[in-house]
């Protein structure tokens, strides 16, 4: 077996949140004392018996495609930044790769280096399923980030986006804009439409406009890049003379799209979103834009992993929940950004 090049980096702590569903709330008693040095997670100066506690040594291997998009960049970026934040984890970092046979080597030489857990986003979850079982038959337990392995067994914990879930809120914001509008002309720049990310969030997108009795009259679909979404935005309107609101399943892609939108002159309409990059955000921000919302597919999916494999390891719960143990599949909500909230959301944004 060759080894493939794999950086060793270690990580300092902060407090561990459960996920980005949950919040932790304490209640306390007004004190005359001075207020206590804020602490974070894997410290030795956090409080006994709590996940803020160090515990024991955690070596994780980590694994995600080529950063070859802004929100999959993101998802490394996220990662290493929240391992650095736990003295007690050292995270080695396998070469983003679209190779799914090189993705495989990187999860066996994680194997035969004995680490404590990995945690995985696969290039192809279906062709990533056996070697995540050799893992887990290892007695390595894998964590699984957004696109799930086609066999349960393959993984301790999975975490997830909500493809359906950002076509429902896309289409109930679009909704509420819409008010009594019911004759209002709906467009839709989808993603790759082999891909069942895409067909979901079409479905959701679509189911959400029927309740209000509306549907989508013009739709295309781009490949998540600047280029494509320029092409095919250009196209668009060039089809539509009129749209009332469009939604971009992708931020990355919606940077051409605001391009051709631009080029042809458009601005009667009202656009919307996907994914929650800092263009995107900033256009929101600025109130000049098209661009007034976007939907959330959070990139701290890969940031999750870690400290779910470090929970996992230490053998510690979530602090949130009453179950003793971690559970077995979170999906993170799809929430909609928009000039109201949007600085509730910027600072975690990703760069396009």
């Amino acid at each position: 077996m060759i080894s493939l090049p794999i950086r060793n980096i270690r990580r300092l702590g902060v407090a561990l949140a459960a996920s980005a569903t949950v919040l932790s709330l304490s209640a306390c008693m007004p004190s005359n004392d001075p207020p206590a040095k804020e602490t974070g997670g894997g410290t030795t100066e956090a409080k006994a018996g709590s996940n803020d506690e160090a515990g024991e040594k955690v070596v994780i291997g980590f694994s995600a495609p080529a950063a070859d998009h802004g929100w999959m960049a993101a998802i490394t970026n996220a990662a290493e930044a929240e391992a650095e934040k736990y003295e007690d984890i050292e995270l080695r970092v396998a070469e983003g790769t679209n190779d799914v046979n090189l993705q495989i080597s990187q999860v066996e030489t994680f194997i035969n280096e004995k680490v404590d857990a990995i945690v995985l986003l696969p290039f192809d979850g279906a062709a990533m399923t056996p070697v995540a079982l050799k893992a887990m038959e290892a007695g390595i337990p894998v964590v699984n980030v957004d696109r799930e392995f086609d066999d349960p067994n393959a993984a301790r914990a999975t975490i997830l986006g909500d493809n359906y879930g950002m076509g429902v809120s896309a289409g109930q914001y679009v909704c509420a804009e819409a008010g009594d509008n019911s004759d209002a002309v709906v467009a839709e720049i989808a993603g790759i439409d082999s891909l069942p990310l895409t067909q979901d969030r079409s479905k959701g997108f679509a189911d959400a406009l029927k309740k209000c009795g509306l549907k989508v009259n013009n739709r295309v679909a781009a490949e998540f890049t600047v280029e494509s979404g320029e092409k095919v935005a250009s196209n668009l309107l060039q089809a539509a003379p009129k749209i009332d609101f469009l939604w971009n399943h992708d931020d990355d892609q919606g940077v051409g799209v605001l391009a051709a939108i631009e080029n042809a002159g458009r601005d009667e309409f009202t656009m919307v979103g996907g994914a929650g990059s800092r263009n995107a955000m900033d256009a929101i921000k600025s109130g000049d834009s098209v661009l007034k919302a976007t939907v959330i597919y959070p990139s701290t999916q890969g940031a999750d992993g870690i400290r779910m494999a470090r929970l996992l390891v230490q053998q510690k719960a979530m602090s949130d929940l009453v179950e003793n143990e971690v559970p077995r599949s979170i999906q993170l909500f799809a929430p909609v950004v928009t000039e109201k909230n949007v600085d509730d959301y910027i600072d975690a944004a990703f760069a396009s």
